[in-house]
């Protein structure tokens, strides 16, 4: 009988595990992952994919990666596929390998007193790089030292549109601004097509223009600079930090060019339409800074540059920072200069990085 009972038990234990076999599969190894595209949506809602292979969650962002459709999204979102930085000159070079005692983010930087030329501070500072918009600073150099008429009105045409970045411009082919308006937008706002037009429309047109900027760099004794046209889009308008201290200190010599680079911001009216511009640079709106002329830039090549004269301890100091990576990281190493400046005794005040000094040629 002991033995009957046992069996009964054996064939009952038998059929539980099979179906038990039945309502949970057997786990199949992962197939290998395919090549996929990697996506960026942008969106601060939950993402819902049957075809997401793998999902790593930020506070506003979803980075997922898919082999075919686009995720089902509950409202609509941005999708930008994520593209490769262009590296900057500098970065090309390996100007960032180099290390400061302030922890710069820029990889050239110079800062230097301008009344007794004692530099303070120094980072691979005869480095020839792209300038970007820092170019329009001799932009306005030529035109305000040209005297032309500042009411004479300049329409924007085709010519002046971005062919080289495809930038964006809030000036429309057709808007016309004075000669004045323009210089403003330029400076301040580091408006290209604005630059462009100031060219364009210089007498003897632009190449005229041009060779007019490098024969003032020659002039001033600007080496190692070079222009090719008077916005900054183009990387082959090169300069060093040890140039561009010394166009600094020429142009905040014209009180225009302090005027209109430290403005903090600009309406203009174009036909029906009153379009507001504000400065690059939002450390002119800082109470705790006293900045008397500065000029921002950006392109890849370029990365983040900043040119600055400003008074701090009593000291008037022209700052240049090349290269720097990050959007803020160029108002961020200003800040550093300011606080070492500050807190640092005057005879302390000098560093300097030859070690790793190059030029960068295009």
């Amino acid at each position: 009988m002991s033995h009957l009972l046992l069996s009964r038990a054996l064939n009952i234990f038998g059929c539980l595990a099979f179906s038990f076999a039945l309502v949970v599969p057997v786990a199949h190894a992962a197939p290998p992952k395919a090549s996929t595209k990697r996506t960026i949506v942008k969106t601060p809602h939950v993402v819902k994919s049957a075809v997401s292979k793998k999902t790593v969650v930020t506070r506003k962002n979803v980075r997922f990666e898919t082999s075919a459709k686009v995720a089902r999204l509950k409202r609509p979102s941005i999708i930008q596929a994520i593209v490769p930085a262009i590296p900057s000159f500098g970065q090309l070079a390996g100007l960032h390998d180099a290390l400061d005692p302030l922890d710069l983010k820029s990889s050239v930087a110079l800062v230097i007193d301008q009344d007794t030329r004692e530099v303070l501070f120094s980072k691979n500072d005869h480095a020839v790089l792209p300038i970007a918009s820092l170019t329009k600073l001799m932009t306005g150099v030529i035109i305000s030292g040209a005297k032309l008429p500042m009411d004479e009105m300049i329409t924007v045409t085709q010519d002046d549109v971005d062919t080289e970045k495809h930038s964006r411009s809030r000036l429309s082919v057709g808007a016309t601004l004075t000669r004045g308006e323009l210089l403003h937008l330029a400076l301040m706002s580091s408006e290209n097509r604005a630059a462009h037009a100031l060219g364009r429309t210089y007498p003897g047109g632009l190449a005229t223009f041009v060779s007019l900027m490098n024969a003032k760099a020659k002039m001033l004794g600007m080496h190692d600079t070079v222009y090719a046209e008077p916005t900054g889009l183009s990387s082959r308008n090169q300069s060093s930090a040890q140039d561009l201290a010394t166009l600094v200190n020429a142009a905040h010599g014209d009180p225009v060019l302090r005027e209109l680079t430290t403005s903090p911001g600009y309406q203009v009216a174009i036909g029906s339409r009153t379009l507001q511009f504000n400065n690059t640079n939002r450390l002119v709106r800082n109470p705790d800074w006293n900045i008397g002329l500065q000029k921002t830039g950006y392109i890849n090549e370029a990365g983040q540059c900043l040119v600055m004269q400003t008074k701090i301890a009593g000291r008037k100091l022209i700052m240049v920072f090349l290269d720097s990576a990050g959007k803020l990281s160029r108002l961020g190493d200003a800040e550093r200069v300011r606080r070492w400046v500050e807190t640092n005794p005057v005879t302390e005040q000098k560093v300097k990085l030859s070690a790793s000094e190059k030029h960068v040629n295009s």
